[in-house]
């Protein structure tokens, strides 16, 4: 694998190149109205007050005609590269190829999905701190607290799963740019950067987070995500 700098840079990776077809709206997911501004913006100001990333990359879809239609942070570190693919891999790889042209192997992307909108600036602060020195790199996570079950065809329970050991990943998920890039190149049908890790034989380690930094994908999540957001505002007036 790709050789470690001893002192990487940090970037930020948010693909939203997506649909959000489950939403059930016109609008891609990003996009829609949280609390005035759509979605994504609040995703892009909780990175940009992160202050150990230099750069923050925006993978939108090639034919994406709403980005032009928001007003933005004037902020030099934001960089839209219009290259999103069919799936969320697809469009990590193909974004990952341009950043790649721009900077050096052993810098750090923290993939994060432009749906998780409330995401804390401190807790991806100490996520950089903890794997900062890190072999492999790691993602944020928390411990599954319901019990599974596993459905049949019939839907009824086939199996119950025990939950001992069991983790909800979530994001940032945290690697180097030319190890990440080698593993979606060789495992390009994972749902997630840590899959694609995974399936290289490494073990990307676990950082807790909560529930609060959910991923918003269905209606009902907007008003979470608003309360949410409106209390974090309150408590820093």
């Amino acid at each position: 694998m790709t050789l470690i700098n001893p002192q990487p840079s940090f970037h930020a990776l948010i693909p939203a190149a997506g649909s959000g077809s489950r939403m059930g709206s016109e609008l891609p997911k990003q996009y829609i109205d949280l609390l005035g501004r759509p979605v994504i913006r609040h995703t892009l100001d909780a990175l940009l007050a992160v202050g150990a990333l230099s750069r923050v990359w925006v993978v939108l879809a090639p034919d994406d005609a709403h980005w032009t239609n928001y007003q933005w942070p004037s902020d030099p570190r934001i960089t839209v590269l219009r290259c999103g693919g069919a799936t969320r891999a697809e469009s990590v790889a193909n974004a990952l190829q341009d950043v790649a042209k721009q900077t050096d192997p052993a810098t750090w992307m923290l993939v994060h999905d432009a749906a998780r909108a409330c995401v804390s600036p401190q807790l991806v602060a100490r996520m950089i701190e903890e794997l900062s020195d890190d072999p492999v790199g790691g993602l944020l996570a928390v411990p599954v607290a319901d019990t599974l079950k596993r459905a049949g065809d019939d839907g009824r329970v086939a199996q119950t799963i025990p939950r001992a050991g069991l983790w909800q990943a979530q994001t940032p998920q945290m690697f180097r740019l030319g190890m990440l890039r080698e593993a979606l190149a060789a495992h390009p049908d994972v749902t997630d950067e840590a899959g694609a890790i995974e399936a290289c034989g490494l073990s990307p380690r676990l950082i807790a987070s909560d529930a609060t930094n959910f991923k918003v994908t269905f209606p009902d999540d907007l008003a979470m995500a608003a309360r949410l957001l409106s209390s974090a505002a309150e408590l820093q007036k």
